[in-house]
């Protein structure tokens, strides 16, 4: 067996199917994503050689987890297996932070001793349907979410005394009600049990704060890498405009604003948005301003008024951009798009789009954002003659 694997070095493996890859060595890793979008991107451009992650193991700052009693009746924590219905109990994962595992661990004891009813998704009883652990890699802020079903935290200040006192890391605890049928997932309704509520992290010099709602890219390192470079494309200057579409809470546009005369950030989802101001707020980003609403409707909007962007980063989610911003693309004419995807099959979707419309892919780099499964994030530029 090869010894440097997920394979070799997980007890779980054979029953968690979180690590697709987990019988390939890193460099074996790298060469398949190679290959893979080399060939979803032929025909369409050149595809730069993959950028390997810092780490292979431990690199998420991000875990979440499900709880069980299994059939002696002990509580375990586990991995959602979608494809199952069921948790791959664990006691450590190597994606995840240590510290994730042991507070995972913790919160199984405190679940038992304090007699917290695990919630049930078949019968659809119970009150604790999961936890999230968040660490900022470069503050060390720790944030713990407890999804719960609605009633009563019996014991509430107890448990959450009993975890911070074990885990003095831990810098604010939340709690999430959510009552929708997904398995893992947070509630609108949300209220701070311990600490400020949230965790503020930096990505390429600048500080953000993270909500237990936000979207914040799963491994810090390689983020920062693929964000220079995604700034360094558009080789932005002081007379330069840009928009940021699906803006998130605003990391690309922030980061990117230093170096431009003032940028536009959209987003459909106002939580992020509101994030997204702070973020600003917090890095004296004066030059920006953020949108919620459609990036397509609001780029249609700007180009019937006669205002046009120097360059539009897009950064959408799995599917892909949607028609209406890439025909609205077309209309605008950025001189640059920077377009970062974490599914290389709907980018290469939509550059055939761009392509048929006047634009030109001058560059496409990979970057390997998650070790030890199968999907890649890729940066191309597009620019127009």
């Amino acid at each position: 067996m090869k010894t440097n694997t997920v394979n070799a070095k997980c007890t779980a493996s054979r029953k968690c199917s979180g690590c697709q890859l987990k019988n390939l060595t890193y460099p074996e890793q790298l060469r398949l994503k190679q290959s893979k979008i080399n060939k979803t991107l032929a025909g369409i451009c050149n595809v730069e050689r993959i950028v390997p992650a810092p780490a292979e193991f431990r690199y998420r700052n991000k875990a979440s987890a499900v709880f069980f009693e299994d059939r002696s009746k002990t509580v375990r924590w586990g991995i959602y297996q979608s494809a199952t219905g069921e948790a791959a109990a664990v006691e450590k994962c190597l994606l995840q932070p240590q510290l994730a595992d042991d507070i995972f661990n913790t919160l199984a004891q405190l679940i038992k001793s304090f007699k917290v009813r695990i919630y049930n998704h078949q019968t659809k009883k119970g009150f604790l349907r999961s936890a999230t652990v968040r660490v900022a890699e470069a503050t060390g802020r720790v944030m713990v979410t407890l999804v719960t079903n609605e009633g009563e935290f019996h014991k509430e200040n107890q448990f959450v005394n009993a975890l911070v006192k074990k885990h003095s890391e831990i810098t604010t605890v939340v709690r999430s009600v959510y009552t929708g049928e997904a398995v893992i997932m947070n509630g609108e309704k949300e209220n701070t049990l311990f600490g400020e509520g949230y965790i503020e992290d930096k990505l390429c010099g600048k500080l953000f704060r993270i909500s237990s709602r936000s979207f914040y890219q799963i491994n810090s390192l390689q983020t920062q890498a693929l964000y220079r470079k995604a700034v360094d494309l558009a080789e932005l200057d002081p007379d330069s405009t840009f928009l940021d579409a699906y803006c998130g809470t605003g990391t690309i546009g922030i980061i990117a604003s230093e170096n431009a005369k003032c940028g536009v950030g959209v987003e459909v989802n106002s939580a992020a948005v509101e994030d997204a101001k702070i973020n600003a707020e917090l890095n004296k980003a004066d030059n920006m301003s953020f949108v919620c609403g459609d990036a397509g409707a609001y780029l249609e909007k700007e180009c019937r008024k006669g205002n046009v962007f120097d360059v539009v980063f897009t950064d959408p989610p799995r599917a892909g951009c949607s028609l209406k911003l890439l025909k609205s693309l077309c209309i605008a004419k950025p001189k640059k798009i920077v377009y970062v995807s974490c599914n290389p099959e709907t980018q290469a979707r939509d550059l055939r789009f761009l392509l048929k419309n006047g634009y030109n892919i001058k560059s496409a780099t990979p970057f390997d954002m998650f070790p030890q499964t199968g999907h890649t994030e890729c940066a191309v530029l597009l620019t127009r003659d």
